[in-house]
């Protein structure tokens, strides 16, 4: 290739090696140094006026040093009168900042594109965006490749059984590309979210503001929800109900006689009020005082038998499909578990107001501010965004999440996994928690007899991979070299397996200096 230079930054040369292999070039030479006070000094060893520059510099355990490194190189190939300057860059820095998560927060992603902007970019050749709208950053053409169909093909070639695999997403966020390989392999597809159980607000054990206040009908008061709650006691508190709560609606009981009779379903939790509570105190109303009103009654469901004797019956084949399970410090648990949760807060539980566990509150507080329906209704979120709780979590804070050891996790698989091999992919793995986890849920809940967890990016943050290593639910872990990974690393791992990419990349860079199109590397070939 006449008119092409390609250099190397400090980050990842093993790749720039392989690249410039396969083109059948040399690394163009170039002299990359520190000053005893950590500034980078970029030397240019070779003639570059009117040569089309490509400059790889993924990303590395020293991001910052490579980014402006990267930039350093850039000024360096403009001033030298190169006739175009592409980065190469496998794995795009700070691309998990691309977009805010707080009033003020920054868009570090876009920062960076504009500086590299800035620097004298003409071009950027990346892998795998950790978000795809990333490429609306850049005032220049971006060329995001893709590793699904090396990730495909070893699939077909070292996946035993392949064709009965199911293609997992780890997270809600994961969906799309879960989608996109499971149609391009013919293959279903599962979901593995995780919600945190959260505690109970101010000492209430039992009942949160949804809870409480969603039993309340409309127009009606806080006597009325206890009248409600103690229908135990009396029949008749069971009248006119909320036709939106038909949890609660009265289930009709036939008697020997033949007259129905209404059996009340009381509440859970509403039933648990201490008999002493200042809210009972205050609020109750005598069941003498109630007028009669007619009760409604809903006729029982039955199933009418066909003419040959057999009954139909509904089934949702799909509810078998959907498996949770209890996640604490990250791994499965079973049932009988003792929760975190309850553990934190069994403390507080003798210090509810009125009842047998504490003293009685004192004349000069109202009773009412102290009741757990009132503090519970009073609560706001704490979303500095003002959402709800049930905003979805980004990944770091669910991460940072999974390995509180006073946190509760409800983690659910949506899908059928039994007896079938299981492939967890997502764009890039840093830390091991979430991984963990969704290898734990598809095995000892779903039935999984094989997990693979692939990725493009292997960053493996602190001591993720050794902690993969570590799982006996996860059988391999795939990534490729877009990322370095230390020699040590590598031979320790005996699970890990890294596909190259080399092929991609100068194929991506070929097809840019001669002109050509590169539609024909997003596609999937059969072997």
């Amino acid at each position: 290739m006449r008119r092409v230079k390609i250099f190397s930054g400090s980050s990842h040369p093993h790749l720039v090696e392989s690249i410039c292999e396969r083109l059948g070039i040399q690394p163009a030479k170039c002299e990359l140094k520190k000053f005893s006070n950590g500034e980078t000094s970029v030397s240019i060893g070779t003639s570059i006026r009117d040569q089309d520059v490509f400059i790889v510099q993924s990303g590395s355990s020293k991001i910052n040093d490579s980014v402006m490194e990267l930039l350093i190189m850039i000024s360096a190939c403009k001033g030298g009168s190169a006739r175009s300057i592409t980065a190469v860059m496998p794995y795009f820095p700070y691309s998990r900042q691309s977009k805010k998560k707080s009033h003020r927060g920054a868009i570090t992603a876009r920062m960076l594109a504009n500086v590299l902007t800035v620097a004298g970019i003409n071009h950027v050749i990346t892998v795998d965006l950790h978000a795809a709208p990333m490429q609306g950053f850049f005032g220049k053409p971006v060329d995001n490749l893709h590793a699904e169909p090396l990730i495909a093909r070893w699939i077909r070639n070292h996946v035993p059984g392949w064709r009965d695999a199911v293609v997992v997403s780890k997270n809600a966020g994961g969906t799309k590309r879960v989608t996109s390989l499971a149609d391009a392999l013919k293959l279903n597809f599962g979901i593995v979210t995780t919600d945190r159980c959260r505690p109970p607000v101010n000492g209430s054990t039992s009942l949160d503001a949804s809870s409480t206040l969603g039993n309340i009908p409309d127009g009606g008061s806080v006597a009325h929800a206890e009248i409600q709650g103690e229908s135990h006691l009396d029949p008749v508190a069971t009248r006119e109900e909320d036709r939106s709560n038909q949890r609660a609606t009265p289930r009709p009981h036939v008697n020997t006689s033949g007259n129905p009779q209404v059996v009340p379903r009381s509440h859970p939790h509403l039933n648990t009020l201490p008999t002493s509570s200042p809210l009972i105190n205050s609020t109750r109303v005598e069941s003498e005082s109630l007028s009669p009103s007619p009760t409604r009654i809903l006729p029982r469901r039955s199933h009418t038998p066909d003419q040959d004797g057999s009954v139909e019956e509904y089934t949702d084949e799909r509810a078998r499909e959907v498996t949770t399970g209890r996640l604490i410090q990250g791994h499965i648990v079973d049932d009988d578990y003792p929760s975190p949760i309850l553990s934190a807060m069994s403390g507080s539980i003798a210090t509810l107001p009125g009842d047998q566990f504490g003293p009685y509150p004192s004349e000069d507080r109202d009773p009412m501010t102290l009741s757990f329906i009132s503090t519970t209704s009073s609560y706001r979120p704490e979303n500095a965004l003002g959402s709800t709780f049930d905003a979805e979590a980004s990944e770091e804070d669910e991460e940072e999440g999974l390995k509180n050891p006073e946190l509760e996790h409800t983690i659910t698989l949506i899908g059928n996994v039994k007896d079938k091999p299981v492939v967890i992919i997502d764009d890039m793995i840093d830390s091991s928690g979430s991984w963990v986890a969704a290898a734990e849920t598809v095995v000892k809940r779903g039935g999984a007899n094989k997990v693979y967890c692939i990725a493009t990016h292997g960053l493996f943050g602190d001591n993720a991979l050794e902690e993969m290593e570590r799982c006996d639910c996860i059988d391999y872990i795939v990534v490729t070299n877009s990322f370095p990974i230390s020699p040590e690393k590598i031979r320790a791992a005996r699970k890990l397996v890294i596909l190259d990419i080399s092929f991609l990349l100068s194929e991506a860079i070929r097809r840019n200096t001669f002109g050509e199109s590169i539609s024909q590397l997003f596609l999937h070939y059969q072997d």
